[in-house]
């Protein structure tokens, strides 16, 4: 990273907190953001109760990718039945994202557009046909691999650093037939530059860090695959959690690490190729989260390069107004509305309109 660069946002973060320490921090054009298609690339809820509904409208979400159980095939068709009727019991607040122009009619009749994803394709059970059953279903988006090895190839935690397999490679030829999208967040670094190689449309990382400025994480993207996602037309979703884009370890994460991960984006792979997303509920994880629920478990499924971190989240973003306050920080940074509405929501639907249709 260029001595210039940084330089400058030490600069922006000393004044933002001089600002705020006056009483005079810079808030929001919360008309603009209201006003923008706002996309969260990964947004699930822990439960779909009236708290998490009411957090989408009042984030201003147009649009949301959720995550749904995946271990075998059964347990996918059970989760997008469920999405149905869940949306039909809500459809003054909700409806199925089934194709782009989805997302441009839950803003414009004030719902949230929900786009059915696996983080996984374990629910495949070595079939590329059940592709075609889960998207008739109402799939539109699955990752390759999660954390670990599986029949398509190797995840960010693998021992090994294998690319796609020959399944693997059934199953992107298929996605781009039958439109579903295809995301490699958690991917190995083969698979993940594999999975862009090979498919013929474009490609997501939804919800992921840059490796230039938090290095050596398993789950961060380096410039070659963040370079090339974007030549492939794909686009690259920021993470909102602290203990992923955290400087170090040992340090505090705050909203302006957030804004760092995604200006370094923008430089790697240019403004229409970069999109947010957080990997939490549309409330935040806080309202809910203990140190006993949600980090000891964790620590038995991820290995210790996970860098796991209480609590995890950061707290100008772990609110409805996160993005809202997000758009505070890079309005100080000079960025135009032109520019944020492209972060906030229309990179995705570009890419939508070029995979799922």
């Amino acid at each position: 990273m260029a001595g210039n660069d940084w330089t400058r946002r030490e600069v922006m973060k000393r004044a933002a907190i001089a600002a705020a320490a006056a009483g005079l921090a810079p808030v929001a054009r919360a008309r603009d953001y209201n006003d923008m298609l706002v996309i969260d690339a990964l947004c699930f809820g822990r439960e779909w109760g009236e708290d998490a509904i009411a957090a989408l409208r009042a984030a201003n979400y147009s649009g949301i990718i959720e995550s749904l159980p995946r271990s075998d095939l059964q347990t996918a068709i059970d989760a997008l039945v469920g999405w149905r009727e869940r949306v039909r019991e809500h459809e003054a607040a909700m409806m199925l994202a089934l194709e782009a122009a989805d997302f441009e009619r839950a803003q414009a009749s004030g719902r949230t557009a929900v786009l059915m994803n696996f983080q996984d394709s374990t629910m495949l059970e070595g079939e590329v046909a059940n592709i075609d059953a889960l998207h008739a279903l109402g799939m539109r988006a699955f990752q390759l691999t999660y954390n670990f090895r599986n029949l398509v190839g190797d995840g960010c935690l693998e021992r090994t650093n294998a690319g796609l397999s020959d399944f693997g490679l059934e199953v992107v030829e298929r996605m781009n037939q039958v439109g579903v999208l295809i995301d490699l967040s958690h991917c190995g670094r083969q698979t993940t530059l594999d999975g862009i190689a090979f498919s013929g449309r474009p490609v997501a990382m939804t919800h992921t860090m840059c490796d230039s400025v938090r290095p050596g994480h398993p789950r961060a993207k380096t410039d070659e695959q963040i370079r090339a996602c974007a030549e492939k037309g794909g686009v690259t979703g920021m993470i909102a959690l602290g203990y992923f884009i955290g400087p170090d370890p040992g340090g505090e994460t705050n909203i302006e690490h957030y804004a760092d991960h995604i200006e370094y984006a923008v430089k790697i792979a240019g403004i229409e190729h970069v999109g947010i997303s957080t990997d939490f509920p549309p409330q935040g994880i806080s309202p809910w989260a203990t140190h006993e629920e949600w980090f000891v478990p964790r620590t038995r499924w991820f290995k210790p390069s996970y860098q796991l971190r209480w609590p995890p989240w950061i707290p100008e973003l772990d609110t409805t107004d996160r993005y809202r306050n997000l758009l505070a920080v890079l309005e100080r940074r000079g960025w135009s509305t032109g520019d944020m509405e492209k972060l906030m929501g229309r990179n995705w639907l570009r890419l939508f309109k070029e995979t799922i249709g």
